[in-house]
């Protein structure tokens, strides 16, 4: 059987994701079409897989999770941003301003960790840039109060939390969304 699965650093600080859910309804009262992401899905992926054979899963877990050393560090969540832009949003996100450095190498462990199983890299994959993704955005009607809204947010802080574990999710897609479940976890040194 295959798994969906990805590699990511959960948002559980309670009062984070209160401020997320804030911003979330921000970009809601647009009047936007969009799909936000549910608060207790909050994270930032270092890894998309994909769908993989559950012995890949498993190999995962002990070579990539059960390897990964780390130290902790502090992450800033701050800015709003769009891709591919501001003016055509496709996806709203919140930007890493402190901690990037850290993701970034966990990313490459990560990616080291995946190769070395020969998992082939991301279709497209290009520079790893750290974010949060807060919603997919689902059509143009209101679109320029979103971009308005983007704009006024670019350096808008939403808080600050300490990075202690990496997370093997698997995403089980349902109509209402997806529902995410922690398959292994890397803790951090120290």
């Amino acid at each position: 059987m295959a798994l969906r699965v990805f590699i990511a650093v959960d948002i559980d600080d309670p009062m984070l994701v209160s401020r997320l859910e804030r911003l979330i309804d921000s970009l809601r009262a647009t009047g936007v079409p969009m799909k936000p992401v549910e608060p207790e899905n909050l994270h930032i992926t270092l890894r998309f897989i994909g769908e993989v054979p559950e012995g890949l899963v498993e190999e995962i877990k002990r070579e990539v999770i059960g390897r990964l050393e780390f130290d902790p560090f502090d992450l800033e969540l701050r800015g709003l941003g769009a891709f591919p832009g501001p003016y055509r949003p496709r996806v709203v996100w919140v930007g890493v301003s402190e901690g990037s450095e850290g993701l970034r190498r966990l990313h490459d462990l990560v990616e080291e960790g995946l190769r070395r199983l020969g998992v082939p890299p991301e279709r497209g994959a290009k520079e790893y840039v750290p974010h949060l993704t807060l919603a997919r955005i689902k059509g143009s009607r209101n679109l320029q109060a979103l971009t308005k809204l983007i704009l006024e947010h670019g350096d808008y802080l939403v808080g600050r939390m300490r990075v202690t574990s990496v997370r093997l999710k698997k995403s089980t897609l349902t109509r209402r969304g997806p529902i995410y479940e922690t398959l292994a976890e890397a803790r951090a040194r120290g």
